[in-house]
This record gives structure tokens, sequence and C-alpha cells, in this order.
């Protein structure tokens, strides 16, 4: 036998000296993981225990990614995953007590300066260390339902920042963006339909009734105008600059696609990606992971121009018929500085019957149209709207029921910035 064959194998050691200790912190950091808002279940807990024994503990990279295989399913987990990452495997030195026990010199990576977000804050905070707590908070939840959803705490909800909600307040989010239904306004066509009211004689069929009858009388027929909801067609920025807010877009999309036809849904960052087929599955969590597995570019540049000019080549003629709404969500911070984004805009202004701009950026008040790409966007959107929170998609919803013109007055003083 080798040496190397008769060296314990660095788990072999762990197994005799803290092998429950190890798979005891493994199901630990999966409910914290799982009480920050990532879909962790006992199927993967169990495999992530498993995962670990194999790579071992000498190496973190490689303790890292074994965790990260299989606790992480969707690249919008990534980032709250790597922050309880390092938090939760450095100090009280977790981590290192294990590798101490097979390699005492061995050196741990400093955490990220990147501070972490508030859900995973929540999920770290001792109170949830206690499963009986946990049981014992779930009960006063179930008692205290109602007062927690009075009108005061629907209010702040709707008020709060998507970027600044806990993971108990994004569920409920969830949940409320889950029940809005999109009233757009509808549109006439060329096409008529019968109507009881006098407003318009339909010829053809008078005199069809008139042979009918064989009498000497001519029953008047009366016809009006049809009517119908115009397509809806979002094109949505997947981009770095964006991340923060695009989980909750998509919710947002998945509902108004499951609400009603003819909705069209594109993604893009360096790319453009056609998801709409994805976000017709009724299950939300299917539909998430379809999109997740089709886009290539999440949370990377942003190239607007070259994007638009992918729609407009190729999809523009498809679904921007019968007078189509856009909705265009993006924060306009450009890669390429504005290079083509003013002929592709003013092409897609000029096809569809309206073109509303949704931007996280507006909610600050100080905002200034500096950057190139948004002082190439403004000139040919009809409305420019702030999204960023449940009060912004409501009246966003309401704005898209009322017929509009183009070129609202609130545009009037945004084109004068740009002077």
């Amino acid at each position: 036998m080798s040496p190397e064959e008769a060296a314990p194998r660095p788990f072999a050691l762990l197994d005799s000296l803290e092998g429950s200790r190890l798979a005891a912190n493994v199901m630990h950091f999966g409910r914290i993981l799982r009480a920050a808002g990532l879909p962790v279940g006992t199927g993967k807990v169990l495999d992530a225990v498993g995962a670990v024994r194999e790579v071992g503990v000498t190496d973190r990279s490689d303790f890292y990614w074994a965790l990260h295989a299989v606790l992480v399913n969707r690249r919008d987990q990534h980032d709250l995953f790597d922050q309880a990452f390092h938090i939760f495997w450095r100090d009280p030195k977790i981590l290192e007590r294990m590798m101490g026990i097979v390699m005492p010199e061995a050196e741990v990576a400093a955490p990220p300066p990147e501070p972490p977000s508030r859900r995973l804050l929540e999920a770290l905070s001792p109170q949830n260390d206690d499963p009986e707590a946990d049981e014992e908070r779930e009960r006063d939840e179930e008692v205290e339902l109602d007062a927690a959803m009075t009108a005061s705490a629907n209010e702040l909800l709707q008020e709060m920042d998507f970027e600044d909600m806990s993971a108990d307040e994004i569920a409920r989010a969830k949940a409320a963006i889950a029940r809005m239904r999109l009233p757009i306004a509808e549109i006439p066509t060329r096409r008529f339909r019968p109507d009881r009211r006098q407003i318009r004689v339909d010829m053809r069929a008078t005199l069809r009734a008139a042979l009918r009858s064989g009498s000497g009388t001519i029953p008047l027929k009366w016809r009006r105008r049809a009517t119908r909801l115009p397509p809806l067609v979002i094109i949505c920025d997947i981009s770095g600059s964006m991340s923060r807010y695009t989980r909750m877009f998509l919710h947002f999309m998945h509902t108004l696609t499951n609400d009603r036809d003819r909705v069209h849904t594109f993604l893009f960052g360096t790319r453009l990606t056609n998801v709409t087929r994805h976000l017709r599955q009724r299950d939300i969590d299917i539909a998430l992971t379809r999109v997740a597995e089709s886009v290539e570019d999440w949370s990377g540049g942003t190239r607007i121009g070259e994007s638009l000019k992918e729609f407009n080549r190729f999809w523009s003629r498809r679904v921007l018929g019968q007078g189509a709404v856009v909705l265009l969500i993006s924060d306009g911070l450009d890669r390429d500085a504005g290079r083509g984004l003013h002929g592709e805009i003013e092409r897609l202004h000029k096809s569809c019957r309206r073109l509303i701009w949704l931007n996280p950026l507006l909610r600050f008040e100080g905002f200034e149209p500096r950057s190139q790409g948004i002082r190439s966007l403004l000139p040919f959107v009809d409305e420019f709207r702030p999204v960023h929170n449940l009060l912004s998609l409501e009246e966003l919803i309401g704005a898209l029921g009322r017929p509009a013109a183009r070129r609202r007055e609130g545009m009037d003083r945004w084109l004068q910035m740009l002077a």
C-alpha cells in the first residue's frame, strides 16, 4: 500500500471527530439561506452534506463551490449566497476549526467588503437560531395576522423601495404583485360588430334581413366599431445596475403575461432574449427557472442601442401591430455611451402607439438626465415614470387604463433639461 493510500482522508478524520458537527453546520447554513429567501429544502441540505464530504474542507474554494452547486439554481441567487457564505463560514471560525483539524496552517480568504443585504442580516440574527423560537414566532404571527396587515402596514409596504425590503416584505410584495390586474384602455379597430344602439346603419345586414323577411318593410340593422386590447410589449434591462430590481420586475411581467393575451416580453443586457413563452407558465417558479436558463447575460453590461436594433430588425413587425403599447424598463446607463441609440429609439417610437419608459433612478429627487443614453431616449418616449415600489406599479397600471395622447405634459419638463 502506498503512503498516499495509507494516509487518512481529511473527511475520515472529520467523520471521527466532528462529522456530526459538520452536518449540523451545513444544515444550519441551509436554514439561514432559506430564511433569507432561497428555496433550500431538506433534500438540498442532504445533497450539500454529501457534496462537502466528497470534496473535503482542505480547499476553501472547493468547499464554496460544492455548496454553491447544490444550493444555488438561479443566477440572481448568487450574490445572496456569496454574502451568506463569507459571513457564516468565518468567525466564530466554524470552517477554520474544521480545517484546523486537518490543516492547521490553512489560510482563509477575507470576507467581501460589500455590506450584507437586509434579508441576510435578518436570517443571521439570533432569533433565527432557535427552532423553538421560530415555531413560537410562527404561532404568534398566525394569531396576529390581521393586526400585521393593517392599512398603515400596507401603506408602508407600498411606499418601500424594493431594494430595502426584507425577505418577509418581498414575499408580501410578490403576493401583492400577483393580485394586480392591467386594465389597458381598448382601442378601436377597422372591424365592425352588430349593436342594438342606433349609431351607424349596417347596410349589408339590413339588405339581408329585408330579403329574408319578404315583406314590404326594411328592418334596419345597426353596427358599431369593434374595440380590442392592444398588444403589450415589455423590454426590460437585466444589466448589473438593474439587478436589484430585476427579480420583482420578473414577477410583475409574469403576472401581466398570465392576466391577458398578446403580452410579449424581452430581456436585454448585452443581447436581446425573448422570454415570452417561458413566462406563460402558470407556476412562477418554473417560469423563472426557464427564464434563468435561457438568458446568458445576467448582471452584465448594457448595450441599449444594439438591443433595440435587434428588436427593431427581427421582432417589431411581429409584435408591434394593432396599436401596441411598449414598456421600456431601464435606468438608461449604456456601456456604448448612446451610440446608435437615437435612431433605434426613434424607430421604436414610430412603430408603436405608446412608449412608456420606466426608470428606477427617477425615484431620486435630484435626478438629472446627464448620461448620453438617457438624453438620447427622452425625446422619443411618451411618458417617463419611476418604478421602484408597489405604489409606482399601481400608478403605472392606472395610467395604462386611461387613454393618453403622445407627448404628455410631464415630458416638457424633462425635455427642457436637455437644452
